[in-house]
């Protein structure tokens, strides 16, 4: 009988296939030698196909743990290569990926506390923890200030008692945890609810929005890349509510965040629930220098945060902080095999409302090891890393003669192009470096043309590397 990875002997069964792993890895990253394979879709199909064969055969193949892993290895875009710098996809710790691992052997099921007791009460515990960086202990809702860009003459302030501590849910990531704060809107405020968002938010809000029946959402344009509060004023003026508001912290394509400040003070002055994607930005709650940048996430009522880009876990590590965590009782549901009433009033813990999920993975596990191995200022310090990159690689287009910045990078994100290149050229640059497994670079289209985008999130970069990369940029620009 094959073994089993946890039980007894489940260690010593481990420790001979992880060699194997790790060897396969290894060999794989050789055979690749650079951040992607050469040659393109084809050549990487023609590839992975020759090396698996059959994937159902008859007889089973007992090397098929290395030649599938190294197979994998070799034909991978490698966020760890300091010229993989295209998506927000990021290079995981060794120490999360080893208690990921640890996660996958023990295979607790957060469904139910009978699956999952000590993995339920961790999530408990990390879940509290950052809603707590973001709204306190104690969060209230927020009060217009005198600052506000477009006060009205109509607010009033009115005492709010404080609310239970906030809480958060463990997701898949940022689209997962943007469903779930426009359902919770939805339960809170009516099926009218209407979504109003900028042109710059991520493309999950307007899915969720349709996929849970709400109104078409009002979508602002945003020619400066960020959300303008005169345009969210005059929007929730004029257009019927209920509103939901949602701002970002950390756009996908130039890593902007909305002037959160503002549109907290507008959204409570007009009566709009606000929500806050910060899944690209809000690694920034770690570092002392630019936590400051997110001054106004705690007005939020709901905030999307994600791990697996400014947090350094392997994919999946997404929350949504709550800050009243009475809105969670929407997600209560019930299955007597799971959650039976005389279980749960005997002491259980009930766990099948915290997700629209049934099966969960222990997640909370790998997010857990990396805080308490760094702590907070380890984290924050390769957030600062990885901005300081970019800022450094702004500076080296800013003084290239043959360079073009777009704008100075706000988090890790800097977006360029050569100089007097036309659209065409820009992204044949970017699609050679791709096929040539030189380079792997995104695109953005902002202002009406086409930028390379780099998306630095390995904090092990060196400056020679981001030379090294415009050098192939420069090296494959037409004259």
């Amino acid at each position: 009988m094959p073994p089993l990875a946890s039980g007894p002997e489940g260690s010593d069964a481990l420790r001979p296939l992880l060699a194997t792993v790790l060897d396969a890895l290894d060999a794989g990253a050789r055979s690749r030698g650079g951040p992607l394979p050469a040659g393109g879709p084809h050549t990487v199909a023609a590839r992975v196909s020759e090396a698996v064969g059959d994937p159902l055969p008859e007889h089973g193949d007992p090397g098929a743990l290395h030649t599938l892993v190294r197979t994998l290895a070799e034909g991978a875009a490698d966020p760890a290569h300091p010229l993989c710098a295209a998506h927000l996809h990021c290079p995981p710790l060794a120490v999360a990926t080893a208690a990921d691992l640890a996660a996958t052997a023990l295979n607790p099921s957060l469904d139910s506390w009978d699956q999952a007791p000590a993995a339920s009460e961790l999530e408990t515990l990390l879940t509290h923890a950052l809603a707590a960086q973001i709204y306190g202990h104690n969060p209230t809702p927020p009060t217009p200030s005198s600052t506000d860009p477009t006060p009205s003459s109509t607010a009033t302030t009115t005492a709010t008692a404080p609310t239970p501590p906030a809480d958060a849910l463990v997701t898949t990531g940022g689209t997962e945890a943007n469903h779930l704060a426009l359902l919770l809107a939805r339960e809170a405020h009516g099926p009218t609810l209407r979504l109003v968002c900028g042109a710059n938010a991520h493309h999950s809000l307007p899915r969720a929005a349709w996929l849970l029946g709400l109104p078409e959402p009002v979508i602002l344009p945003t020619p400066t890349g960020v959300l303008d509060p005169a345009t969210l004023h005059h929007t929730l003026t004029t257009r019927p509510g209920p509103h939901l508001v949602a701002a970002t912290a950390g756009t996908t394509d130039a890593g902007l965040i909305d002037p959160l400040p503002a549109l907290a003070a507008l959204s409570h002055t007009h009566g709009a629930r606000l929500h806050i994607d910060a899944a690209y930005g809000g690694g920034l709650l770690f570092s002392d220098r630019r936590r400051p940048l997110l001054t106004g996430l705690e007005a939020a009522h709901t905030v999307t945060l994600d791990l697996h880009k400014l947090g350094w876990q392997p994919v999946a590590a997404g929350l949504l902080a709550v800050r009243d965590p009475h809105d969670l009782t929407a997600l209560h549901h019930h299955a007597d095999y799971l959650n039976a009433d005389d279980d749960t009033e005997a002491g259980l813990p009930d766990l099948l409302g915290r997700s629209l999920r049934t099966t969960r993975r222990p997640d909370a596990l790998k997010i857990a090891v990396t805080l308490k191995t760094l702590g907070r200022s380890g984290l924050g310090a390769l957030v600062d890393q990885v901005c300081d990159h970019a800022q450094h690689l702004a500076d080296l287009v800013t003084a290239h003669p043959g360079l073009e910045l777009h704008a100075p990078p706000t988090l890790s994100t800097v977006l360029f192009r050569p100089a007097h290149a036309t659209d065409t050229a820009v992204a044949d640059i970017r699609r050679r470096l791709l096929t040539h497994g030189h380079a792997v670079l995104g695109r953005a289209r902002l202002d009406g043309r086409l930028w390379l985008k780099t998306t630095l999130l390995n904090p092990h970069t060196r400056p020679a590397d981001l030379t090294a990369l415009l050098r192939l940029v420069e090296g494959n620009t037409p004259t």
